[in-house]
């Protein structure tokens, strides 16, 4: 990616908060998201004692037009764009991108929680594209829009397609959405059956003792331009994407495609200062020990300790969402020259790797994200500081 990408614009809904803020705050003072889902009443009463997160107030989501995924992209949407100080114009000029694994299954196979839809809404309401329409709609975006649906990478996905166009220069912006409601009985059910979801709710997902995901809901947006100089969160300086070629649910033991795609990442960086990475770390066992296998191959020779930054234990595990939200997040603390605290007490990756349990001041190294998607899809972005982030921007 020859030309940097600016992220102008941010925002992001989860169990944590409703604004990016309240992300970081609850984070500094090492509060996870979680609870058991019996205290949601939503669920038929199943999973009750299985931790997770969820959106709040319900209501927040309940517009009867669109459905409720296609609600929260809308609210993200609308934050993220006066965030960045688009106006109609630049909006009607804006390319559109959209990852979900789910789509708008929430309020289409079980019903969302003070919502009665229209009717005449119910095709477009069961629609991964609506997401994307309505947004275009709405805020009068002209620009063509595009729907990844690639599991849990989607909003990684779309986030690095959005800067992939934006740096090419075939779009002068781009708007990056991602939401994800998967706390519908179908879905835990399927995740259950499939060995995927957690059994026993421990919240370390690279302990040898996790059986699985603690799953959550989210969304987030980011606003991209070409870097001019203008106020930015932080530079996007790369994507990178590749495919395990190997299972429709797991991935290699030695997690050679995560390791392909890092190392073709830091080669095509000039092997960069890496200061911190934000795994995906998603809370299976199978994935947690992978993916440790791949981090070590790839930086076991650096000697400058890296620090990781696992989201998942705070939010739960958003599907398609989870690499935008975890995105979203890391760019807010790096505005403010910080890199996000874990929650304490998780398995570490062992040497070179750190896990800080508070906030710590970023050295301007690179920060790499990683999102890995099942079926055997990987996928990172690489961040770098911008030489006037927001905070100096507004002092």
């Amino acid at each position: 990616m020859r030309t940097h990408v600016a992220v102008t614009g941010a925002a992001g809904i989860s169990a944590l908060g409703n604004i990016l803020t309240e992300h970081r705050q609850a984070m500094a003072l090492g509060i996870s998201g979680l609870k058991p889902l019996g205290e949601l009443g939503e669920l038929n009463g199943e999973f009750v004692n299985l931790p997770g997160g969820w959106i709040t107030p319900r209501t927040l989501l309940a517009d009867a037009r669109y459905g409720p995924a296609t609600n929260l992209c809308l609210r993200l949407a609308r934050e993220a764009v006066a965030d960045a100080g688009w106006t109609p114009a630049m909006l009607c000029e804006a390319w559109l991108f959209v990852g979900s694994s789910r789509g708008n299954v929430a309020g289409w196979l079980h019903p969302w929680p003070g919502r009665r839809g229209h009717r005449q809404m119910a095709t477009s309401n069961s629609m991964h594209s609506e997401m994307a329409t309505a947004v275009s709609i709405e805020l009068g975006i002209r620009g063509p829009y595009q729907v990844l649906s690639n599991g849990c990478s989607s909003g990684l996905d779309a986030v690095g397609f959005g800067a992939w166009v934006v740096a090419s220069g075939l779009a002068p912006r781009a708007l990056c959405l991602s939401a994800d409601l998967p706390l519908v009985p179908q879905l835990l059910r399927g995740y259950a059956q499939t060995g995927l979801l957690s059994r026993d709710g421990v919240n370390d997902p690279y302990s040898r003792k996790t059986t699985g995901f603690l799953p959550g809901e989210a969304g987030a947006a980011l606003a991209l331009e070409p870097a001019a100089g203008q106020p930015a969160y932080a530079h996007i300086v790369g994507y990178w994407a590749n495919s395990d070629a190997f299972h429709p649910l797991g991935l290699p033991e030695d997690g050679a495609g995560i390791r392909e795609v890092l190392m073709h990442a830091i080669t095509e960086l000039g092997m960069p200062r890496v200061s911190a990475i934000c795994p995906h770390a998603s809370g299976t066992h199978a994935h947690g020990q992978a993916e440790r296998r791949a981090l070590r191959a790839v930086f076991s020779a650096y000697e400058t300790p890296i620090s990781l930054h696992l989201m998942k234990p705070f939010t739960g595990h958003a599907i398609g969402a989870s690499g935008a939200i975890d995105l979203a997040v890391i760019c807010h603390a790096l505005r403010d020259g910080e890199l996000p605290p874990n929650l304490p007490h998780l398995t570490g990756a062992g040497d070179p790797f750190i896990l800080p349990a508070t906030p710590t001041l970023w050295d301007g190294g690179t920060v790499l994200k990683i999102s890995v998607g099942m079926g055997g899809h990987n996928a990172v972005i690489a961040l770098a500081q911008s030489s006037n982030n927001r905070t100096q921007s507004r002092e």
